[in-house]
């Protein structure tokens, strides 16, 4: 498999953009094991080989266990998540999926249980960018990096 095209290198400045938002995610103060959760777990959904590789070698720098990262395509039936992450997880997945979920009342109601609205807008923020991430590398077929 061969990458498509550096994005970066046809498009000046939009790695830099890219970076902005980042910089301003990480700002937020979000959990870093709440927010790589939410990166694996969206990335898992789009098929971003990149994007995994990096975040579950982030997730275990940030003390995350092999057990949870492999357990997060069946995280519903996994006893290993708080409500906290579960509620995270499930908003993650219906932003990722909005096309087809329009992110239900139920989803994020459950979330405000657990979270209030700042913090719910710092995970959607989160999961807008991952989004973003994920849609460059699958359409440029960034390959993993060891």
């Amino acid at each position: 498999m061969e990458e498509r095209m550096n994005i970066y290198k046809l498009l000046p400045g939009s790695y830099e953009a890219m970076s902005g938002l980042s910089d301003f995610v990480k700002s937020l103060g979000l959990d870093h094991t709440l927010s790589e959760l939410i990166k694996i777990r969206a990335s898992q959904i789009n098929g971003c080989a990149f994007c995994l590789n990096m975040h579950a070698r982030d997730a275990r720098n940030f003390g995350e266990t092999e057990q949870r990262i492999y357990a997060l395509p069946a995280w519903r039936e996994a006893p290993y998540y708080t409500d906290r992450e579960r509620a995270a997880l499930a908003l993650a997945e219906a932003i990722t999926l909005v096309s087809s979920t329009h992110v239900p009342d139920d989803v994020y109601n459950d979330a405000l249980k657990v979270f209030t609205k700042e913090e719910i807008a710092k995970i959607t923020m989160a999961v807008v960018l991952i989004n973003s991430w994920n849609r460059i590398a699958v359409t440029s077929r960034t390959l993993p990096r060891d």
